[in-house]
């Protein structure tokens, strides 16, 4: 069975054809914010806490798309943070104005709208210098 969401696309899908057509510029700014959901950073969690706690703290304010308890990959424990998804950014912004500095299993959480994960940048000792090793040496400028 299709979900409402689904349906609503299909029923708009020769809209957004023509708006491709004719500017495609229009097209990706509408698509971009048409399903964007708001990730919400949670910190200083009880070690406790769980995945399914933590999606039932933030229902109370609207649907929770997703809700995770970052652990360790070696221990399995918790790390003390997680994040939580919300589709409706009213509601995710409602969740965090009443949510942030509250008591939650008998510690203070911080929530915050979470930041995107900073880019990793490749190379030797993390820097973008990058030149060819090797040309050194006895006489190297001999001939």
């Amino acid at each position: 069975m299709p979900r409402i969401r689904d349906v609503e696309l299909l029923l708009i899908e020769p809209f957004l054809i023509a708006i491709l057509y004719f500017s495609p510029s229009i097209f990706k700014l509408l698509f971009t914010n048409f399903k964007k959901l708001m990730n919400i950073y949670v910190a200083n969690l009880s070690y406790s806490v769980t995945d399914a706690d933590l999606k039932e703290l933030f229902q109370e304010y609207g649907e929770v798309s997703s809700a995770h308890v970052i652990t360790d990959r070696d221990t399995g424990k918790s790390r003390g943070f997680g994040f939580v998804e919300m589709p409706v950014p009213a509601e995710g912004q409602k969740a965090i104005n009443e949510l942030n500095e509250a008591e939650f299993d008998g510690k203070v959480i911080v929530v915050n709208v979470a930041k995107p994960k900073p880019e990793k940048r490749g190379g030797f000792n993390n820097n973008n210098n990058r030149r060819g090793g090797g040309g050194g040496g006895y006489n190297s400028r001999r001939y």
